[in-house]
């Protein structure tokens, strides 16, 4: 059985031992459980050696309970252990002094989804970048990456850092949150006393989890829209709907596994797919099907779509391309409709006058490509292979289970 980083801190004083007098701090969210599915701040509060002097919510809050992008959280007094919990999502998304002071020793119990634009990592930098500041020690309680090992999708550029990206990596970047913490320290040069406090038997690369522990740990949901282990598998393509006029099923009963809209006929886009670049549909089923959102884009039309399936005995981890399925669906509704306005040009994630697909990417490309009539998918592969070599090579010194 797969022990997280949690799990080992409740059972094992000794790793405790270093936490003893000081003041304590957890930055967590709704799937911060233990395997009873006990929170981790009660699991910790229960613990008599143990100081728990306040508490920090990402991105959609320490209950989870705020549905969308940019809709923010407040602080409160928790009810039940009465310390602090402070927003790294409201008024502010980097911890000002006052929430700095409040502890000594930071663990951070947060479950990734293995996405650049995933908001968690760049919230981990951020506690690592004020620690240093301030003098703290920063602990992960290391969970899985539910996506694995593979690596997809292109660097993100200088100068499109945000808070969907937070460094020069790929998409799909395939490091644990302990991990990507050891990266950014390395990269960014950090002065900060940092501790993973690593997994016990995690096996990224076995069937049929490939890095999730299917038969012994329940799924919750990390934010409101990350309902299932699919979407997880899946994510690193379908956020990139976010930056397009296509639903990804916000509002549904699967968002972030499907892709559809009222105007296209998604039969003859995925016909269109599989004639441009069928390798680039290795690994999962597509199922035609159609759905109508209960809000966000498309409220109340019914939509024509695809659902991308990795719930299969069939499924491929490592021939599975996410990033690259969602890409091609691009390129064929611009081949089949080619006046189609799928780029949609809103504030997102507090970036202003950039056009969300880019943010989301971390520089142009893959819109370029789409909107290239004489683009092909030999081109897209000639620019991203190499970027996705160069993180490969880049992970490797800070990878903590082989």
């Amino acid at each position: 059985m797969t022990q997280f980083g949690i799990d080992r801190l409740l059972a094992d004083p000794a790793l405790r031992h270093p936490l003893r007098g000081k003041r304590i701090a957890l930055l967590a969210h709704p799937a911060s459980v233990t395997p009873q599915l006990e929170h981790s701040l009660d699991a910790l509060a229960a613990l008599e050696d143990i100081n728990l002097t306040s508490a920090f919510g990402p991105q959609h809050g320490l209950k989870g309970d705020k549905q969308d992008n940019m809709v923010e959280t407040e602080d409160f007094i928790d009810p039940l252990h009465n310390i602090p919990v402070f927003s790294l999502y409201g008024d502010v998304r980097r911890p000002t002094d006052d929430m700095m002071d409040s502890f000594d020793i930071l663990l951070v119990d947060l479950q990734d989804l293995g996405c650049r634009i995933y908001t968690f990592i760049t919230t981990l930098l951020y506690v690592l970048e004020a620690a240093a500041a301030h003098g703290k020690q920063v602990w992960v309680l290391d969970r899985p990456n539910p996506a694995g090992r593979p690596v997809e999708g292109l660097t993100l550029q200088h100068g499109w850092e945000s808070f969907v990206g937070a460094g020069p990596m790929p998409m799909r970047h395939g490091l644990t949150l302990g991990e990507m913490g050891r990266w950014f320290i390395k990269h960014f040069n950090l002065d900060v006393d940092y501790r993973v406090i690593e997994m016990d038997g995690w096996q990224p690369h076995d069937a049929p989890g490939f890095g999730w522990p299917l038969e012994t740990r329940a799924w919750v949901n990390p934010s409101p829209n990350a309902p299932t282990l699919g979407m997880a598998r899946a994510y690193a393509g379908t956020v990139l709907l976010e930056g397009a006029t296509l639903s990804e099923g916000r509002g549904s009963t699967r968002p972030l596994e499907v892709l559809g809209a009222p105007d296209i006929n998604a039969r003859m886009v995925l016909e269109e797919m599989e004639t441009l670049a069928p390798s680039w549909l290795d690994g999962c089923i597509l199922r035609e099907c159609w759905f109508e959102p209960t809000f966000q884009k498309h409220v109340g039309e019914l939509c024509h779509g695809f659902h991308i399936h990795t719930d299969i005995s069939t499924y491929r981890h490592q021939a599975f391309k996410p990033w690259r399925l969602i890409a091609l669906s691009f390129k064929a509704i611009r081949r089949l409709y080619p006046g189609y306005e799928i780029w949609r040009d809103f504030p997102y994630e507090y970036e202003l006058g950039k056009l969300p697909i880019d943010v989301i990417n971390g520089g142009t490309a893959l819109r370029e490509w789409v909107d290239d009539p004489e683009a092909t998918p030999q081109d897209f592969d000639a620019l991203t292979v190499p970027d996705e070599a160069a993180w490969e090579s880049a992970r490797e010194d800070v990878l903590l289970y082989r």
